[in-house]
């Protein structure tokens, strides 16, 4: 059947009326399309969005489209505001993939319109008409999923009608300045341009924020480091050039709205069980540890999600303090100036959330912890088989196997719930992070382990959420670096291979085209273990000061060439301050001896 032959037969009835050709042709000549990027193929420019980035796969037409992860608290939205004209028809139009996808739009002046599908498995086009009020001139245009979804994906969106002229750019600002400084962002303020609807906020060259004011505030920015900033103007009829650039330098900072040392010391404490090491009351924990993560909370079966936390039992733990007694404990470190939260997993918690269901539970059980025990965040410490990918799941940037999405979901949930003052730390094992590297998931022609490099796509989601991430640079095979050379446990060179890899980023499965961006210095710190005893892979105390050297300082290096200096590494981690504690304390001797 030919779709088009009655438009066709429509269109040549109509060409048969003197008198109507002109009206169509009229109307077809003032109909353009009024969405700004609809295709995305310019990035974010001219949308505002809540949790959305450009991808490069799946798209339906172009390089690009838009990805976007709706979380606890938040359905993703993006919505861009376009002039049109009063009393007038349009058509919004967009192609959507995803689960609850929507697109809309508001301040129309009649009625506010929006069309959403279930369920898109492959791209589906979604339509809707409406007709603008008498006065009104500007429209805004949205699309978004549903809160604790998976990811959805947009392209295409345009908005058919008739069009406005938009005459000239508006002038370039002036009075560009940077005014508070922290280790982490920049707060910037400029004078007004006339005809101005919207600034765009330049970071060394990168678009970085688009506001509709005449101040911003750019974060996730690295300490000590020097930014340069421009700004423009932005009407309808685009951008002005940019300002003079004004630059700045961010402190050192002590570690954002978490407020950790500018160095910090990260231990376990058995809190459920002894082991050889002997329990270690929370009140005998020494000042010098900064952040104290309880071991463990296990769930009550592997895909259930229902986090428990139970503590030493006497029969185990003789000298075992009262519940009373450890959350006062607690309340003291905290009092002090330590963070105090439950690491979820270790070796033998198994967690894998499945379903939507596991997920929301997790997020439930999880937050009845932290709040009965009055602490400050959560350590995800998932080993084993927690985390493996689909075999279609090769994109870490986009992650579709269940397991990994709902885990997303569940911690942005929790982040969004406990705010900014919420600790948020990883320690995977070196399998699931570097190995990535090389390998990645089952691989192109499948075959290999679907659990490879299966920490990143976690990692990359909240990287803006996370506060640290101390990878187990223990109980490892050999890893390959960037050097593209095997490195093994025992010294000082596996652990600054190890890091490094982390700080410069590094390729996916060595795709050049698929990179790991790094994290912040102030996000990472060095898994070791403390003792012999506590797992293999120890090093001596030279060999951490080694470590420490190369990497802060560029001194003492080995045989690995570093890819950059990074003074504001945030620290170290061992398993555990029992086994510490066990040793007499050489690993946190060696810690205060070097940052003091």
């Amino acid at each position: 059947m030919d779709r088009f032959r009655p438009l066709a037969l429509l269109t040549a009835a109509a060409l048969a009326l003197p008198g109507v050709t002109a009206l169509s042709s009229a109307a077809r000549a003032a109909d353009t399309d009024l969405a700004r990027n609809g295709g995305f193929e310019a990035g974010l420019d001219g949308w505002t969005c809540t949790a959305g980035t450009t991808v490069n796969s799946p798209v339906r037409s172009g390089s690009s489209a838009l990805q976007a992860t709706p979380a606890g608290g938040d359905n993703a939205r993006c919505a861009q505001t376009v002039t049109v004209k009063p009393d007038s028809q349009y058509t919004l139009s967009g192609h959507v993939r995803g689960s609850y996808v929507y697109l809309g739009a508001s301040g129309t002046g009649t009625t506010d319109v929006s069309t959403w599908t279930q369920s898109a498995p492959t791209w589906q086009q979604l339509t809707t008409t409406f007709r603008t009020g008498p006065s009104t001139t500007r429209v805004t245009l949205y699309t978004h999923g549903w809160y604790g979804t998976g990811a959805y994906h947009a392209d295409d969106i345009s908005l058919v009608g008739p069009g406005v002229d938009a005459g000239q750019p508006p002038a370039a600002p002036t009075g560009l300045k940077a005014g508070a400084v922290t280790s982490s962002s920049v707060a910037l303020t400029w004078s007004p341009v006339p005809g101005a609807t919207s600034y765009a906020v330049y970071r060394d060259g990168a678009k970085a924020q688009t506001v509709t004011g005449t101040s911003a505030t750019i974060s996730g920015l690295s300490p000590s480091t020097a930014y340069g900033f421009q700004v423009a103007a932005v009407n309808d009829a685009g951008e002005s050039a940019k300002s003079a650039t004004a630059t700045a330098t961010t402190t050192a900072g002590t570690g954002g709205p978490v407020n950790l040392p500018a160095h910090a010391l990260v231990g376990y404490l058995h809190a459920s069980f002894a082991n050889g090491s002997g329990y270690t009351r929370m009140a005998d924990v020494p000042d010098s540890w900064d952040v104290i993560d309880l071991a463990f909370g296990e769930p009550t079966s592997v895909t259930s999600g229902d986090i428990r936390f139970d503590r030493c039992p006497v029969a185990e733990c003789p000298n075992v303090e009262s519940d009373a007694d450890f959350k006062a404990a607690i309340k003291a470190k905290q009092a002090a100036g330590k963070k105090v939260l439950i690491s979820i997993g270790g070796q033998n918690g198994q967690v894998q959330l499945t379903t939507t269901a596991a997920r929301d539970t997790f997020v439930t059980s999880v937050s009845k912890i932290i709040d009965e025990y009055g602490l400050d965040g959560l350590d995800i410490d998932f080993e084993g088989h927690s985390l493996s990918l689909d075999a279609d799941d090769t994109d870490f940037k986009n992650p579709k196997t269940p397991v990994i999405v709902n885990l997303i979901s569940a911690l942005k949930t929790l982040k969004a719930k406990y705010g900014d003052d919420f600790v948020l730390t990883m320690a995977p094992e070196t399998f699931f992070v570097q190995l990535g590297y090389q390998y990645y998931g089952t691989g192109p022609w499948g075959g290999q382990d679907p659990r490879a490099g299966a920490y990143l796509p976690v990692i990359h989601a909240l990287r803006d959420d996370l506060t640290l991430l101390h990878v187990q640079d223990y109980n490892s095979g050999p890893i390959m670096g960037l050097d593209n050379q095997y490195h093994s446990m025992g010294g000082a060179d596996f652990h600054i291979a190890m890091t490094d890899m982390l700080l410069t980023g590094f390729p996916v499965a060595g795709n050049a085209n698929n990179v790991f961006p790094p994290l912040r210095p102030d996000q990472v710190a060095i898994g070791m273990p403390a003792s012999t005893n506590a797992g293999n892979g120890h090093v001596p105390p030279a060999e951490v000061t080694k470590t420490l050297d190369c990497l802060t300082k560029k001194t003492n290096c080995g045989s690995y060439a570093t890819h950059g200096t990074w003074p504001a590494l945030r620290g170290l981690m061992t398993w555990s301050i029992n086994w510490d504690r066990y040793g007499g304390w050489e690993f946190q001797r060696t810690f205060d001896g070097y940052f003091g």
